[in-house]
């Protein structure tokens, strides 16, 4: 049976992959359609930002 910290860092870690790849896929898709080079990069720093800010709010504001 997984402990609760074990529990934890698998939703951390998952938050984490989430972030990057939903809003990083979201930049990609408005780089080819927009034909630009940055978009994608914008994405994962702004995935990695909500991430980070959900992880916040359910692991560290919560207690």
């Amino acid at each position: 049976m997984a402990t609760s910290e074990e529990s934890a860092f698998w939703t951390i870690f998952s938050y984490l992959i989430a972030g990057l790849l939903l809003w990083g896929g979201v930049g990609l898709l408005a780089d080819h359609l927009l034909k630009t080079h940055f978009l994608t990069l914008l994405g994962m720093a702004a995935g990695m930002a909500a991430s980070l800010y959900l992880i916040w709010l359910r692991f560290v504001k919560a207690k």
